[in-house]
């Protein structure tokens, strides 16, 4: 049976209808470290990445100026912003009707980029009050994802996600923020071991039990590479794996680097778990 649906997020340009399918949100890291080893700083590069990946069947692009590798060092608001407006302004020209995403927890940054474009925020350290006001005061849907310094809990890993999720929707519904905009990311490779990425993504079915709108980003973590032994630039197969888990679980977005192979492998899972048929299907 498909699962329910939770709402509809409506954009400039676009309508998600949570539940029909499973989306898929195109990376696009505007950063000279990127673990994945697909960051560019060229403005012209970048953008041309945004095009191919939403030629390629991308639903929504994510746009990131700072890279959140283990090990990362924060870089000055200014810097993001010189590296990601130039990007998202251009991309937002040459496709109007694409929606775009900003990765940045920073409320400047976000808020600049709503103005070049963002419709989205896409933050990895939840959902604290002073992106919930941004997000608020611009009508932005946001994403929030489960994040902590270090790897200890004091309860089951699940559990203390769930709880940490439950509590970011709950502050963005408290701000005036709709349930069809508050969407939930488990946070696969923050704050967890390998192990613990596993328990997170065998326990899908909770995280979409809560009700909210849900984003999965596994692509090309480190988890993949030490279950496959691969590179994370050759991790698309693996990667497969998860966002087929995905679809099954009910996840709404899967925000991945290699967009060809996800659309190929959300169509044929949303086609077996939601029914899901392309247009002029004939059977």
């Amino acid at each position: 049976m498909a699962p329910p649906q939770r709402g509809c997020l409506r954009l400039r340009h676009a309508q998600l209808a949570w539940g029909s399918r499973t989306y898929v949100m195109g990376i696009v890291n505007v950063t000279p470290d990127s673990f994945s080893g697909d960051g560019l700083v060229d403005v012209a590069r970048a953008t041309q990445r945004a095009v191919e990946e939403w030629n390629d069947g991308a639903d929504l692009l994510d746009f990131g100026g700072e890279s959140t590798r283990p090990g990362h060092q924060p870089v000055a608001e200014s810097t993001e912003r010189a590296r990601v407006l130039p990007v998202l302004t251009a991309v937002h020209a040459r496709l109007p009707a694409a929606p775009l995403s900003i990765d940045s927890y920073k409320p400047s940054v976000v808020a600049s980029a709503h103005d070049a474009g963002a419709e989205i925020l896409n933050s990895v350290w939840g959902a604290p009050d002073a992106l919930l006001e941004v997000a608020a005061e611009r009508g932005m849907a946001i994403v929030a994802m489960h994040n902590q310094v270090g790897t200890e809990y004091s309860e089951p890993v699940v559990d203390a996600v769930l709880r940490y999720l439950e509590g970011c929707a709950q502050r963005a519904i408290a701000r005036g923020i709709a349930q069809e905009r508050v969407i939930l990311d488990p946070g696969i490779g923050f704050g967890k071991t390998a192990d613990q990425n596993l328990a997170v993504l065998a326990s899908l079915q909770r995280v979409t039990a809560l009700g909210f709108p849900t984003m999965l980003g596994a692509s090309r973590k480190s988890t993949i590479g030490k279950l496959t032994g691969r590179d994370a630039g050759d991790r698309t197969y693996g990667t497969a794996a998860t966002t087929a888990l995905a679809v099954q679980s009910g996840i709404d977005i899967v925000r991945v680097h290699d967009v060809a192979a996800a659309r190929d492998a959300v169509r044929v899972a949303d086609a077996i778990v939601r029914g899901w048929r392309p247009h002029a299907w004939t059977g």
